[in-house]
Parts: C-alpha cells; structure tokens; sequence
C-alpha cells in the first residue's frame, strides 16, 4: 500500500493494523487518499467492486440515521458464513462479486451483509491476492502449479452468482495481463475456464442466465487463448480461439464471434500465416457491421493490414490502415465493446508501426513505435514494454545503435514484472541486429544486460 501511494505521490501511513481493519470491515469505506490508492492498486475496479460501502451511505446524516436503524436489526454473521465466497464452486481466477442484477438501496441491509464478503474475499483470495503479491514483487509463477478445481456437478444451481463470476474471471484475467503478460498466468487461467465450461454444461432454467455463460465462456477461451499467445504457445492459443468460436456460433453472438475472428488474425499473423490473418478480419468486420462500434471496425482493419504486411502486399496494408484510421477517427460509442479499453491512440500506432516493420519500412515504423512509447497509458505495462521493444528493433534496423540500445535496455526495465514470450523475442531480434555494433559501450551495456536475462 505504501509503495502504491508513493507511485501516485500520496503519503499513507498504512501498517498491518489498517489491513486488519479493513478486513475485518471496521473501515467501512476508506478515506479520500486510501481511495486513490485502492484505485491504482486495483485498476477498473470502484470502492464497491471492492466491497466498499458506497461513501455517501458511510457519511452525512443519511448515513447516521441509516446506522441507527441497522443498530436496531439482528446480526448478519449466520448470512455471511452461508454467503461466504469460499464455499461457491467458482472459477480459481475470480473474486466472489455482486452479481451483475444487484442494485445497491442505501437503505437496505443487505447490501452491508454483500459488501463485508466481498471486501475479505477481495482482500484475502482470488485475483486480488495475486495481484498484490506480484505488486510486491513476488513472482505469482507459483499460482499456475496448483490443480484445476473439481468439475461442476451435473445437478449444481447456476444462476447469477455464476454467471457474474464467469464473467468477473474476464475481468480480473485482462488486469492482471495489462500489467504482467501471458506467461505468469496462463497455466493458472486454464482452471478457471473448465469451470466456466463446467458451469455452461450444468446449464440454467433461465435462457437469460444461459446466454450471459455462452457469452461469458467464450470471452475467456478468447481471454486464455491471449494468455498462451503471449506466451508463444500458438497451438493452444488456436485452439481456445476456435472453441470461443464455435461457442459464438451456437449461441449465435455476433460480438463474440467477431473478437474471436480479431484474436484469430492477430494469432495468425504472428504464427506466418498472413493470408488466414487478412481472412480472419475480413470475417470479424462481416460480423461486426452490425454492432455498431467504430472502435471494433478500427481495430479489425488493422489486422487485416496485419495479414497485407505479411503477405508483402503495400497497396493492401495502405488500404487498410487508411480505413482504419478514417474508423478510429469516430471516436468511441457505447457500443465499443468492454474488452477493448486497451485500444487507443497509442494502440493504433504500435500496431501500424508493427505493419510498417513487417514490409521492411523501418524509419516509418519507427515514427510510429515512438508515438507508441509516448502515448501509452502507464497502467498498460505490458503494452508499454512491448512497444518499447517494437522500437529498439526499427532502430536497430535502421542502424541507430546507440538510440535503440537506450529503448531495449528500457524495455529491460519492463521485463521484471512482465513475462511475454512475444516482447523477449522481439528484444532478442534487436539484440542480433547490435551484434555488429558491440564495440559502442551503451550498445555493449544492453546486450551483456539482456544476456543475463535470458
């Protein structure tokens, strides 16, 4: 806590007795400064996510009158116990959180009963702990030994408890990618997937209940699919893409189907095999017309001049990185899709400096990585690092030792807590290209660095 708040500039005095407090639910809802750093510590996430009280039932006279009244009512400890996160059979990678249909009255108690087992669970269990023991720089490797949980029964309740962990799990799983890479965290998102396919086979009497698993299931196989992509295991990534698919199919989801054909062709790129890329995305922006989303539309341009680039196709990948930029140009809407926070300006410009790279074109490639570098939102480590190193490469193609051995060695810097396959071979590319440079000393100082590293 302490060393979050000095991120931010903010000075706690946090120690042991402050978490107890927490946990235990005395601190009902954290002051202004705590707040800010409960909010970089866990990006995305509200005071209520939590397991916060909301800070105007905690403060004013509404509040005291509404403590007065709960003074007047029976414990809640029997409730939280059978509440308890513990016992739910849900995925390894989520936190216990109010299901998405719960509406928080300021006037009800139950709410206080919701927020007490989620602010432990939080604190104690799921993602949470692994975020903070990575954040403490504690690497969470030893989370991806521990087995699978048992397979849902047949006979099991599945309602919106469930659901909204499938689709918490999502959540929780793109965080921690943001900040630390596939490689930390694949074998451990692989349980959490066999439940949410557990929990879709157990089934639901509600069709509503059965649509959100559909669609919840298929965003993490497309989530776990990212995961061993990252983490070059392309198989396994093509396989949990197309099981993402095929669930989008059957439960006919045209914003499923279509960020499953856009990590299609992303994968296929990256694997060498263009021409599947470029009909990948052409088949996600068919399923994505009707969405709605600029954003989406954008994103799947550039991936198809993902697959043009590959194929060595200038005119092509032009085409399609003027389209996509004419979509980006738009702006967002409400109907951009929840999983695609990550794409900014600074998205569009490491991907087109990636098609620039691909057809040979380094000083274009390397404008667009260092606008990459520039505009990237700090909380995106991984993405920070990754366009880091895209421009240690293009400078070192186009022979600026000395600068791209500067950009690699802070790509280095990234390197502790993010593990991407992807980023160390890219880095490893720049580091061939410097070989003839070794005799400058900053170029000598980021290839002996980086081959300790290895």
């Amino acid at each position: 806590m302490r060393r979050s708040a000095r991120e931010i500039g903010e000075q706690v005095s946090c120690d042991a007795r402050y978490v107890g407090r927490v946990e235990s639910g005395e601190i009902r809802c954290p002051n202004y400064a705590y707040e800010r750093v409960f909010r970089h510590m866990f990006p995305g996430c509200s005071l209520t996510d939590m397991g916060f009280a909301p800070r105007e039932a905690v403060r004013g006279r509404a509040a005291r009158t509404r403590r007065a009244q709960t003074d007047e009512r029976a414990p809640l400890q029997s409730t939280m116990r059978r509440n308890d996160s513990t016992h739910s059979p849900l995925p390894p990678f989520t936190i216990r959180s109010d299901s998405p249909g719960f509406t928080v009255f300021p006037n009800c108690p139950e709410y206080d009963e919701e927020s007490d087992v989620l602010r432990r669970a939080f604190m104690t269990g799921g993602p949470a702990a692994l975020t903070a023991t990575s954040l403490g720089g504690t690497a969470p490797s030893a989370w991806a030994d521990r087995p699978a949980p048992p397979a849902v029964p047949a006979h099991a309740h599945v309602g919106d408890a469930e659901a909204g962990a499938v689709e918490d799990a999502v959540r929780r799983i793109r965080l921690l990618d943001d900040r630390h890479g596939g490689a930390r965290l694949y074998r451990r998102a692989i349980g959490s997937l066999q439940a949410a396919y557990g929990m879709l086979d157990a089934g639901s009497h509600r069709q509503s209940i059965t649509d959100r698993l559909h669609a919840g299931a298929g965003e993490l196989a497309i989530s776990v699919g990212w995961l061993a992509h990252d983490s070059g295991r392309y198989s396994d990534a093509r396989s949990h893409y197309g099981e993402a698919l095929a669930t989008a199919r059957v439960a006919q989801d045209p914003a499923l189907e279509a960020h499953a054909f856009c990590n299609t062709a992303f994968l296929a790129r990256d694997a060498g095999r263009p021409r599947e890329a470029v009909r990948a995305a052409q088949a996600g922006r068919q399923a994505a017309e009707s969405l709605g989303s600029h954003h989406l539309l954008s994103l799947l341009a550039l991936r198809e001049a993902g697959g043009w680039s590959g194929l060595g196709d200038r005119a092509g990948c032009r085409q399609a990185l003027a389209r996509a930029r004419r979509l980006f140009a738009k702006g967002t809407c409400e109907n951009d899709p929840e999983w695609m926070t990550f794409f900014g300006e600074a998205e569009l410009e490491g991907l087109e400096a990636q098609c620039w790279s691909a057809l040979g074109m380094w000083d274009r490639a390397a404008e667009h990585a260092a606008r990459a570098v520039q505009l990237q939102d700090p909380h995106f480590t991984r993405n920070r690092a990754l366009f880091t190193a895209e421009l240690a490469g293009d400078l070192a193609a186009l022979g600026q030792a000395e600068e791209a051995a500067a950009a690699g060695s802070q790509a280095l810097d990234f390197l502790g807590p993010v593990q991407s396959t992807r980023i160390s071979a890219m880095l490893e590319a720049a580091a061939e290209r410097l070989t003839a440079f070794r005799g400058e000393p900053a170029v000598a100082a980021f290839l002996d660095r980086r081959a300790a590293t290895v």
